[in-house]
C-alpha cells in the first residue's frame, strides 16, 4: 500500500492526535490510551515517563508502528499510518524506527554482527555493503572485538551496544528504547545515556521510555503518563537537543539512509536468498528436530518411489508377457463363442478360408494351425510332446525368432515334408548340448529332419511341456489323417487399426460360410485389459502412497507449528526491525519445502537402494525405479512441503508485533 504524505512541509516527524486503543471487546474491554495528542519534532530527545500500567509500553508499540491505535490520527513524518496494511508499517519501522529493548531483544542463533545486519537484510541492502556498515557502527561502539560473538557470550552492556548498533544500521532516525537501563548496573546506564546524548546531537530523535525519574531527566523534554493519559509535558532543562538541521551532516542519520536507498536489492529475488539463508541456519541449529521431521518424509517418499517402482515392474512384465501373443494377432475358432459345444462338429474353417485372408491388403500374413499329441523318440530315448502344425508364416505370425537352423518354408508345406523344427526345452532334453540340426527325430511313427531350434514365447508349449512344429500339411497327411484346421492366425498389416481388421475379417468369413460359425480372439483387447488393470493397480498404489505422503505432511506440519509457537518471540522481534509479513511467511514456508525436499532426497536414496535388491525381470517383487518415480517422488516431496507448510507459515506471518515480543 502507497504511503500518502500531507502536502505541509512543516508537519512534524510524529503527530498523534486524540489517539485512543483499547484491548479486548464487549466487557471485556479495556482503555489503555484515552485521547493522546502528542507531537515530537525532528532532533529531540524525548522521554515518556510513567508507572507500571500506566500505558507507557502501549503508546511506544503505537508510536513504533509495532501496534495501531484503536481510534485517532498517527502520522509519521506527515504519513497517516491508520489507512496502512501490515507491511507499509514494516517499511516505516525499518526507514524510521530503531528500536532498544530492556531485554535487549536479540537473537541467540545469530552473532552480534549478525544481530546488526538483520535489519538491512529486511532494508535491501546488499550483503558486502551491510557487512561493513554492521562492523563500523560496531567498531564505534566498542564491539569490534566481539563481532563473532552470540549474545550469551557478552555482558548486558554490551548486549546493549548490539542492540543499539541494530537500531543504527537502517539509519536510525528515531531511536525507541523501552526502559534502556532497566537491566544494566549503574556505570553502564550511564555510559548508555551518554551514548544517547552523543546520538541526539548527531541528529537522531530520541523517544526514552521508563519509569525511572533520574533516567528521563537525561532528556530535553518529560512526557508523563498516568492510566492512559497525558498529565505532564514539561522541559526537563538539561542539555539542549540537537538542531534538526545537524541531520544533514551528522553520520549515521542521512548517509544511512541514503546509503540504503541506493543500494537496496530492486527484486524479491535479494529478500528470498536471504530467506534461504534464515531457513537453513534455523534448520541447522534444530538438527535433531530437523531430522525427525524428515523421517516422516523419509518413509513417505521411499514407499512412493517403490510402489511406483513395484508397479512399474508389473507393468512391464505383464506387457512383456501379452506382447509374446503379438499385439497384433487376431485367432479365429469354430464356433460361434468362446466355450461353444457345437465347436468340434464345425467344420467350416478351410484352407480356402487362409487364402481368401490372405489376399485382404490389411493382413501382413496367414497361418493355419493344428495340433496333435504324441511321442518322439530319439535313440532310447521317449518324450510325450505336442505337435504343432503350422503353415510356413507361423514363425512370421507369432513374432518368433529362430535360436539355431532355420523354418521351414512354402516348398516343404505343399510337399508335405517330414521336417520339424524343435523348441529350446526340447532340444535340451533330446540333444543336450549337441546341436541337432540334420538329425532324426521320430514322431510317432514318422521320421522327420530337424531343421531348426525355435525361441519362446507366449504362444510356445506349456511350461513342463515339450514340443514341436511341422507343416500342418505333414501333420494332416501323415499323422492324423483330418484336413478339418483348428485355428487360423493372422498377423495385421502395419498401421491397421484391430477393430477394423476385425470387422473385415468378419465379412470375408461370414461371406463364405453363409453364416458365423466362428469366433475371434483379438490380442489388443488382452492388451487393453491388461493395460486398464495395470492402470487401477497404479491408482490403488497412489492411493496408498498418498496416504504415506499425508502421514508424513501432517508431521510437518505439526512440527512446523510447533516451531512458530516456540519462535514467535522471534518473529516478534523481526518484525519489529522491519521484516514484511511475506519475509517471515517465506522462511517459514522455505524451511518446510527444504525438510521435505531433503527428505525426499533420502527417500528417493532408500528407494533407489531397495530396487537395487528387486532389478532383475525374474523376481517376483521386480521393480523399475524410471525417471518418472523420480520426478514423481521430488515433486510430491516438495508439494507435500508447500502445502502442509503453508498453514505454519500464514500463521507465523499473521502475528502482531507488539503480541508476539511480550511471548517468551
Amino acid at each position: 500500500m502507497s504511503m500518502p504524505r500531507v502536502e505541509s512541509s512543516n508537519a512534524p516527524l510524529i503527530d498523534l492526535t486524540s489517539v485512543s486503543h483499547t484491548y479486548g471487546a464487549g466487557e471485556a474491554a479495556v482503555d489503555v490510551l484515552h485521547q493522546i495528542s502528542l507531537r515530537i519534532e525532528r532532533g529531540e530527545m524525548v522521554a515518556i515517563v510513567g508507572a507500571s500500567g500506566s500505558g507507557k509500553s502501549t503508546l511506544m508499540n503505537i508510536l513504533g508502528c509495532l501496534d495501531t491505535p484503536t481510534s485517532g490520527s498517527y502520522r509519521i513524518d506527515g504519513v497517516e499510518t491508520q489507512s496502512l496494511d501490515a507491511d507499509a508499517l514494516a517499511r516505516l519501522r525499518r526507514e524510521h524506527f530503531g528500536f532498544v529493548f530492556q531485554r535487549y531483544q536479540l537473537l541467540n542463533d545469530l552473532t552480534a554482527l549478525g544481530n546488526v545486519e538483520a535489519p538491512a537484510i529486511y532494508a535491501g541492502l546488499d550483503a558486502e555493503q551491510r557487512g561493513k556498515r554492521a562492523r563500523q557502527l560496531l567498531a564505534r561502539l566498542g564491539l569490534g572485538e566481539r563481532l563473532d560473538h552470540r549474545p550469551t557470550q557478552l555482558s548486558g552492556g554490551q548486549q546493549q551496544r548490539v542492540s543499539i548498533a541494530r537500531a543504527l544500521i537502517n539509519g536510525g532516525e528515531i531511536i525507541l528504547a523501552d526502559e534502556p537501563t532497566g537491566a544494566l548496573d549503574s556505570q553502564s546506564g550511564d555510559e548508555l545515556m551518554a551514548l544517547f546524548h552523543e546520538l541526539n546531537v548527531q541528529g537522531h530523535t530520541i523517544i526514552i521510555v521508563t519509569h525511572d525519574m533520574n533516567v528521563a531527566r537525561h532528556a530535553r523534554r518529560i512526557i508523563e503518563i498516568r492510566d492512559g493519559r497525558i498529565v505532564g509535558d514539561r522541559s526537563s532543562g538539561s542539555s539542549p537537543s540537537a538542531n534538526p538541521g545537524d541531520a544533514q551532516t551528522a553520520p549515521p542519520v542521512g548517509r544511512a539512509i541514503a546509503l540504503r536507498r541506493k543500494n537496496a536489492q530492486p527484486f524479491a529475488f535479494g529478500r528470498f536468498v536471504e530467506a534461504f539463508r534464515l531457513a537453513m541456519r534455523s534448520v541447522a541449529n534444530n538438527r535433531l528436530r530437523s531430522f525427525l521431521t524428515m523421517l516422516g518424509i523419509i518413509a513417505g517418499i521411499a514407499s512412493v518411489a517403490c510402489m511406483v517402482a513395484r508397479g512399474e515392474g508389473s507393468r512391464r512384465t505383464i506387457m512383456d508377457q501379452i506382447r509374446q501373443f503379438g499385439t497384433d494377432t487376431i485367432s479365429i475358432y469354430p464356433g460361434r463363442m468362446a466355450g461353444d459345444l457345437r465347436a468340434s462338429s464345425i467344420h467350416t474353417l478351410s484352407l480356402a478360408d487362409v487364402r481368401a485372408l490372405q489376399a485382404q491388403r490389411y493382413i501382413d500374413s496367414v497361418t493355419p494351425e493344428v495340433t496333435s499329441l504324441g511321442t518322439i523318440r530319439v535313440g532310447n530315448k521317449d518324450v510325450s510332446a505336442t505337435v504343432h502344425g503350422t503353415g510356413a508364416d507361423y514363425f512370421r505370425v507369432h513374432g518368433i525368432a529362430m535360436i539355431e537352423g532355420r523354418p521351414f518354408d512354402e516348398s516343404l508345406v505343399e510337399s508335405n515334408a517330414p521336417v520339424a523344427v524343435i523348441d529350446e526345452k526340447t532340444r535340451q532334453t533330446l540333444f543336450g548340448t549337441d546341436s541337432p540340426i540334420g538329425k532324426v527325430v521320430l514322431v510317432g511313427n514318422l521320421p522327420c529332419h530337424v531343421i531348426g531350434v525355435a525361441g519362446s514365447n507366449a504362444m510356445s508349449f506349456a511350461p513342463g511341456t515339450l514340443g514341436l512344429y511341422m507343416p500342418y500339411t505333414s501333420v494332416m497327411s501323415r499323422m492324423t489323417g483330418s484336413y478339418n484346421l483348428q485355428s487360423v492366425t493372422v498377423r495385421l498389416a502395419d498401421g491397421v487399426p484391430s477393430s477394423a481388421a476385425l470387422a473385415g475379417i468378419d465379412k470375408v468369413l461370414a461371406a463364405r460360410h453363409g453364416a458365423i460359425d466362428f469366433t475371434t480372439f483379438n490380442s489388443d483387447a488382452l492388451f487393453q485389459i491388461a493395460t486398464a488393470s495395470n492402470e487401477s493397480f497404479r491408482v490403488f498404489i497412489s492411493s496408498i502412497a498418498f496416504i504415506s505422503l499425508l502421514v508424513g505432511g501432517v508431521g510437518v506440519m505439526n512440527i512446523m507449528l510447533v516451531s512458530v509457537t516456540e519462535r514467535t518471540h522471534e518473529i516478534g522481534i523481526r518484525m519489529a526491525i522491519g521484516a514484511r509479513r511475506s519475509d517471515i511467511r517465506d522462511q517459514f514456508l522455505i524451511e518446510s519445502v527444504w525438510l521435505c525436499v531433503a527428505g525426499g532426497v533420502a527417500g528417493v536414496a532408500l528407494a533407489i537402494g531397495v530396487v537395487s535388491f528387486f532389478s532383475d525381470p525374474r523376481s517376483h517383487f521386480y521393480m523399475v525405479l524410471s525417471f518418472d518415480s523420480i520426478a514423481t517422488a521430488f515433486a510430491s516431496a516438495a508439494l507435500v512441503g508447500v502445502v502442509f507448510g503453508y498453514f505454519p507459515a500464514r500463521q507465523a506471518a499473521r502475528l502482531r508485533p507488539a503480541e508476539a515480543l511480550t511471548r517468551e
